[in-house]
C-alpha cells in the first residue's frame, strides 16, 4: 500500500500576508525599474544589468558564460540580449585570443555612455523605490535578508559605485 503524502506544511496567517507583500514587491519593483529604463534610456532592465556587468569587468569584457552567471540568465536569453545591444553598437562579440571556442562580450564606448547616461536615473528611482522609504537599520536588516534568500558572490572590489 503506498505511503500517504505528508500534511503540506501550510503558512500561518502572519507568514501569508508577509508573502504576499513579497511577492507585490517583487512584481511592482522590477516593472517599476523597467518603465524607468525604457523611458529615459530605451533599455530594458536586463539589457542594463549586462551592461553594467560589463563595465565592471577588466577591459569592459567577459565571456559569455561570465556574464550570463553574473546577469542570473541562461546563455540562450543572454546570446539574444546581446544580439540586440550589438545592433545598437553598444556590445561587440569577439572570439577569444586563446581559446576561439570561447566568446567574449565587450563594452563599447557608445554603451559605456549610454550605461553613463542611464545611470543616475536609474539610481534615483532605486532610491524612491527602495532606499528613501527604510531607516538606515532596515536597510541592514533588508541586506540580511537578501542574503539569506539569494546567497551569492560578494561584490566585486573595486567597482563602480552608483551603476546597481
Amino acid at each position: 500500500m503506498p505511503a500517504t503524502p505528508p500534511e503540506p506544511r501550510w503558512l500561518t496567517p502572519a507568514e501569508q500576508q508577509v508573502w504576499r507583500r513579497l511577492v507585490e514587491v517583487l512584481v511592482k519593483v522590477p516593472a517599476a525599474l523597467e518603465a524607468q529604463l525604457q523611458r529615459d534610456a530605451g533599455l530594458t532592465h536586463m539589457g542594463y544589468w549586462v551592461l553594467v556587468g560589463l563595465s565592471e569587468a577588466p577591459d569592459r569584457t567577459l565571456r559569455m558564460s561570465e556574464l550570463a552567471a553574473r546577469s542570473h540568465s541562461s546563455l540562450s536569453r543572454l546570446s539574444h540580449l546581446v544580439a540586440r545591444l550589438e545592433s545598437r553598437g553598444w556590445v561587440e562579440r569577439r572570439r577569444h585570443p586563446d581559446d576561439g571556442r570561447v566568446q567574449l562580450a565587450v563594452l563599447t564606448d557608445a554603451g559605456f555612455a549610454v550605461l553613463a547616461a542611464a545611470a543616475p536615473g536609474h539610481v534615483e528611482q532605486v532610491r524612491a523605490l527602495v532606499f528613501d522609504r527604510l531607516t538606515p537599520e532596515q536597510v541592514a536588516a533588508l541586506g540580511d535578508v537578501c542574503a539569506r534568500l539569494a546567497p551569492g558572490e560578494e561584490p566585486v572590489a573595486g567597482a563602480p559605485e552608483g551603476q546597481s
